[in-house]
């Protein structure tokens, strides 16, 4: 079972690419202020070196957080979006060993539908410059 994982909570972007619990690729890149820009395109890459598609992908997982929330924002709506669109199960995780938890949630069934962050703190949302 092809699984992508993503996260996104700092400056570096990660997202890997499993076959069960086997490591297949993985991509660490500093992606700051262009995640929305960069995510979509190394999640294709990733899959074109492995000669897969996005239809290869049978289930997704995420980290949850805590952690930035643009990133985590972005991150999650991609993998939602994805989930979606290739009616697929996602799964989010947080801690050191988020990957192997999700994998694991994974192979056991979890589908969370739409996976949600945990910031960690309260959002701090600025108001409109006019």
């Amino acid at each position: 079972m092809i699984i992508l994982t993503i996260r996104t909570d700092k400056p570096e972007a990660e997202i890997g690419i499993y076959d069960g619990d086997n490591e297949m690729a993985y991509k660490v890149w500093q992606a700051h202020r262009e995640l929305a820009e960069t995510l979509h395109a190394s999640v294709r890459g990733l899959l074109t070196e492995q000669k897969l598609s996005l239809k290869n992908i049978k289930a997704i997982v995420c980290y949850k957080g805590p952690g930035s929330f643009t990133g985590l924002r972005i991150g999650l709506s991609v993998g939602n979006a994805m989930s979606y669109a290739l009616d697929i199960p996602i799964v989010s995780s947080s801690g050191e060993n988020w990957r192997a938890d999700g994998i694991a949630r994974i192979k056991a069934g979890d589908n969370e539908k739409i996976a949600l962050p945990a910031y960690g703190a309260d959002v701090h949302i600025t108001s409109p410059k006019h």
